[in-house]
């Protein structure tokens, strides 16, 4: 036997008829959805109302924007450069950096507050611990 039985066929065209119905039926009107919209809460509102073309807000926020980007890539970011450079490159002994701290014995004065260290007293010497 070659093909479909009678039956088989009316089977296949039945199930066509029902697939094409069904898909039909998914397909919605302009009128759907019919549920109510739910309100917008308080943070849908704002971001609404602030991302209106041409709003207050918008344009001051764009203006702090482009202020900060300027100050940022146009004077900070140039002076710490050149500060490093400054700093670490060019001075002679750079400020804040200290290579060697200089030794202190009993007599000698700091320079930074004029005081003079005294003189160990005779029985903190090199004894046992």
């Amino acid at each position: 036997m070659s093909g479909y039985t009678a039956d088989e066929k009316l089977r296949v065209e039945q199930l066509t008829k029902l697939r094409r119905k069904w898909l039909k039926d998914q397909e919605l009107s302009p009128r759907e959805p019919v549920l109510q919209p739910k309100p917008a809460g308080a943070v849908q509102k704002f971001w609404a109302g602030f991302l209106e073309p041409k709003s207050l807000w918008r344009l001051y926020t764009y203006k702090v924007y482009n202020a900060g980007v300027f100050t940022f890539t146009r004077l900070l970011i140039p002076a710490w450069i050149v500060h490093y450079y400054v700093k670490y490159h060019v001075a002679k002994r750079p400020y804040g950096i200290v290579e060697m701290k200089p030794k202190l014995f009993p007599g000698d004065t700091v320079m930074e507050t004029g005081e003079v260290i005294p003189a160990l007293p005779a029985d903190e010497g090199h004894g046992h611990h």
